[in-house]
């Protein structure tokens, strides 16, 4: 073989390895797009619907009674506020308690072998006899709408996909005021602070809640959670206990938490937060800002945001409502809006039976001087990101604006 013929069977092995190449790079990319819309769909799909661990997928749950209750159990059990045809919350609990060893019982939590539940979505009317007169007619009309529309979500997307989680974290967000029997879940960015000084006031931790600081009211541990409670304590209060929860426009909720957390001193968020996110979303970033963690840019806190491989852990500051708070899985008996704050919080307020004399609070928490973050305040920030980035944040929070009927941001 002379030499001509070595170069030419070089060239053409060399092309054919090329082809070859590009080949598999195209099927690879191809694999991955498929994957990604699957993963999507099953994420939008995906089924609020909690079961037991060990339940075969398909399995059916027993109409008869749970094993090791007594009768006071049948009786919570058996509320109103559970009028979905699975067992209720407290059946499932007492009959997974029944297959433990006694030794186990007595030396553990219950939570520790307890892990799954299945909450069914049922609607029930509020108590409405402290409310006088009509004036709130039009809120209670809207009160009802909400409801029904997060009924109606949670019914149409509660299908493909099952999930489990711990009891404990299902209700890890929630506070309890015992004597007007109230749950609130936390959110957040949505009148969290004022809703904490006014269960104190009402549990008569406060006399009045203008006068509890804000350290006190996230610090001072005064009000306990529902996760603190044993298996017993915990459905019993889901059962009986009315459960209200208040949201926010997602956006404005992400950017109010970015500006409080970032845009001020915070000796905690800066050097946790902050660092970790210039020091990899920033190029040729100072030693101040890599020392410090201050001064992060709104859009780097999105790169942050999105970013699958987080530098640090999520927040509950920006967490999704959806898995703050469970919404198709725990049956809010009340769900408030931070657009309509005040007259929902007094509404409610007058509902549960709460002295009269006490109004939800008017102050801003923090940062008094500080523009409110409003759709204004909103549009400009967003204006810092490329239309994908806005897109995909519209995204992480595609369930929190579908399940309480936000209308999505012009991105």
């Amino acid at each position: 073989m002379n030499l001509r013929q070595v170069f030419v069977s070089v060239l053409l092995f060399g092309v054919a390895g090329l082809l070859l190449f590009m080949y598999l790079q195209a099927w690879i990319e191809k694999q991955h797009t498929e994957s990604g819309k699957k993963l999507q769909q099953e994420t939008i799909n995906q089924d609020f619907t909690l079961q037991p661990l060990g339940m075969p997928r398909k399995a059916a749950w027993r109409r008869s009674a749970p094993v090791g209750l007594s009768k006071q159990q049948m009786a919570v059990s058996s509320s109103r506020h559970w009028q979905g045809r699975a067992e209720p919350f407290g059946a499932v609990a007492a009959s997974a308690g029944s297959r433990v060893p006694e030794q186990q019982r007595t030396s553990e939590s219950p939570l520790s072998w307890f892990r799954g539940v299945y909450l069914p979505p049922a609607l029930h009317p509020l108590n409405k006899t402290f409310v006088k007169g009509g004036e709130w007619q039009d809120t209670d009309s809207t009160q009802e709408k909400r409801r029904a529309f997060l009924q109606d979500f949670c019914r149409k997307y509660n299908s493909r996909k099952k999930l489990q989680t711990h009891l404990v974290h299902l209700v890890s967000r929630i506070y309890v005021e015992d004597r007007h029997k109230v749950l609130y879940c936390e959110v957040p960015k949505a009148g969290c602070s004022n809703w904490k000084r006014v269960l104190m006031v009402l549990s008569g931790l406060a006399a009045s809640a203008n006068n509890i600081s804000h350290d006190d009211v996230h610090y001072g541990k005064h009000l306990r959670k529902l996760d603190s409670y044993d298996l017993k304590g915990i459905y019993t209060r889901l059962n009986m206990y009315t459960k209200f929860i208040f949201v926010r426009d997602p956006m404005e909720r992400l950017v109010s938490a970015f500006r409080d957390k970032f845009e001020h001193p915070n000796s905690y968020y800066h050097p946790v937060f902050g660092k970790a996110i210039i020091k990899k979303y920033r190029h040729n970033a100072d030693e101040e800002a890599l020392k410090t963690g201050s001064g992060v840019k709104f859009k780097e806190f999105i790169q942050y945001l999105l970013d699958s491989h987080r530098p640090v852990g999520m927040d509950i500051h920006w967490e999704q409502v959806s898995k703050l708070c469970y919404p198709c899985l725990i049956n809010y008996d009340f769900i408030g809006k931070f657009e309509t704050l005040e007259e929902d919080a007094n509404y409610f307020l007058q509902l549960v039976g709460a002295p009269a004399n006490l109004k939800f609070p008017k102050f801003k928490d923090r940062h008094s001087s500080d523009e409110r973050t409003s759709t204004e305040v909103v549009r400009q920030y967003l204006k810092e990101l490329s239309k994908e980035e806005r897109q995909l944040t519209y995204d992480f929070y595609y369930l929190d604006y579908l399940m309480f009927n936000y209308t999505s941001p012009l991105v």
